[in-house]
């Protein structure tokens, strides 16, 4: 595993993500990262850590657009623009469910290390993805 820390852009997948990301037009981004969740919710079986990697990195392009969501700025990161992706939030708290499912590589992995750091890193995306009760929103007033 080609891995150097805990979050969403530390391994050799996302980096390569979002490397990717890069190289594709501003105008196919969006869909590289729908494509990503999609492939993550629709598979079947044991899914693969190189598909969690790279939807763990693309839930966290859409979490950095949300309120309280950590920048996208680790020097792994996509150095292009992204669109707006937070019409994706609903996919990409679907695909974070299913790489932390029983039937999950990546999760197994992080639970032989029994480091609780990585599954941390994850519940901040979740929290992010996740929209806010109306009587939790911030008041401008």
């Amino acid at each position: 595993m080609g891995t150097w820390d805990v979050g969403p852009f530390d391994n050799d997948t996302a980096a390569d993500f979002c490397g990717n990301l890069g190289d594709a037009a501003a105008d196919e981004r969006e869909g590289l990262v729908r494509n990503t969740l999609v492939e993550t919710i629709d598979a079947l079986g044991y899914l693969d850590a190189y598909i969690s990697e790279k939807a763990v990195a693309a839930a966290a392009l859409i979490a950095a657009q949300c309120p309280g969501g950590d920048p996208a700025n680790s020097p792994y990161g996509p150095k292009c623009t992204m669109p707006d992706l937070t019409g994706l939030r609903s996919l990409a708290v679907q695909a974070l469910d299913r790489v932390t499912a029983a039937e999950s590589e990546l999760m197994e992995l992080w639970d032989e290390a029994q480091d609780n750091s990585w599954r941390a890193s994850i519940h901040r995306l979740q929290g992010a993805l996740l929209p806010q009760p109306p009587g939790e929103q911030l008041s401008l007033a």
